[in-house]
C-alpha cells in the first residue's frame, strides 16, 4: 500500500471550496499530502476538513475566469512550500442553454475557465515540475468531453479540449518525469448539476441509463485521485479514467 502513499508531497487542487475539489483535496491529505486549495471562495470548510486527519491546508483566493491572476497564484502557492508536485485542475462552470440562445460571453467564460486556465496552470506549473525531475497532473475533464452532450456546447468543447491538453502533455513530458492524466466523471451530485437535478423527469431518465443506478457524488473520486497522484500510476500517460457509473458504455 506505499505506492498509494503521498507523504511529504504537495498537492495544489482548483475549485476547492466544496463539491469534487473538495474531496479530491481530502483524499489527497487522507493519503499524506499537504495541499494548497484554490478557490474563488473561502476554502475554510475544506481546510478545517483537511486539518482534521492531520494534515496541512493553505488556502489561496484566486479567479481563474481572469487570465491574469494564474501567474499571481503560481506565485503565491510556490511562495508557500516553494514545490508543487501534484496538481489537480479540477475547478469547472457550466453554462445550460440550447445553443441558439447560447452567447459570446458565456462561451468566452466557460472556455477560459475550463481550458484556458487548465492549459496555464499546466504549462506554469509543469515548467517547475520539468525542474524538479517529476510531477503529477492530473486534469478534471468529463464524459462530456467524451461525447457531444445536450444543450452543453461550450462545457462539451471545453471538456473535450481538456482531454486534447492531457494527451498532448503526456506525450511531450511522459520521459521527463512527468505523468499527465484526466479523470472524466460522469453525472455527479454538485452545484455544477444543481438546475438539471431539479428536473426531477430528467434526472430519473438519466439514472435508468447509469448501469450503477444512481449519480456519483464527490467521494467516488477519492480512489481515482489518489491513484493518478501517487506512484502506483507511475507507468500510466495520457490516460483518460472514467469514473461515470458506467453510463458512456451504453
Amino acid at each position: 500500500m506505499s505506492l498509494f502513499r503521498l507523504d511529504n508531497k504537495v498537492a495544489l487542487v482548483t475549485g476547492a471550496t466544496k463539491g469534487l475539489g473538495a474531496s479530491i483535496a481530502l483524499a489527497l491529505a487522507e493519503a499524506g499530502a499537504r495541499v494548497i486549495g484554490v478557490g474563488t471562495s473561502s476554502t475554510e470548510d475544506t481546510k478545517k476538513k483537511v486539518e482534521a486527519v492531520g494534515s496541512e491546508f493553505h488556502g489561496i483566493k484566486a479567479d481563474l475566469s481572469k487570465p491574469e491572476s494564474i501567474s499571481m497564484l503560481v506565485k503565491e502557492a510556490y511562495s508557500i512550500y516553494n514545490r508543487i508536485d501534484i496538481l489537480v485542475n479540477n475547478a469547472g462552470v457550466l453554462h445550460l442553454a440550447d445553443t441558439e440562445k447560447h452567447t459570446d460571453d458565456a462561451w468566452d467564460h466557460i472556455l477560459q475557465v475550463n481550458t484556458k486556465a487548465v492549459f496555464q496552470l499546466c504549462r506554469e506549473i509543469g515548467t517547475h515540475m520539468l525542474e524538479q525531475g517529476n510531477g503529477k497532473i492530473i486534469n478534471v475533464s468529463s464524459i462530456h468531453g467524451l461525447g457531444g452532450g445536450y444543450k452543453v456546447t461550450s462545457y462539451t468543447a471545453s471538456k473535450h479540449a481538456v482531454i486534447g491538453i492531457t494527451k498532448a502533455l503526456a506525450n511531450e513530458w511522459a520521459d521527463r518525469g512527468i505523468n499527465v492524466n484526466a479523470i472524466a466523471p460522469g453525472y455527479m451530485i454538485t452545484d455544477n448539476t444543481f438546475n438539471l437535478r431539479q428536473n426531477t423527469e430528467e434526472t430519473d431518465k438519466i439514472t435508468a441509463r447509469i448501469p450503477k443506478k444512481r449519480w456519483g457524488n464527490p467521494d467516488d473520486l477519492k480512489g481515482p485521485v489518489v491513484f493518478l497522484a501517487s506512484d502506483a500510476s507511475d507507468y500510466v500517460n495520457g490516460h483518460i479514467l472514467v469514473v461515470d457509473g458506467g453510463i458512456s458504455n451504453t
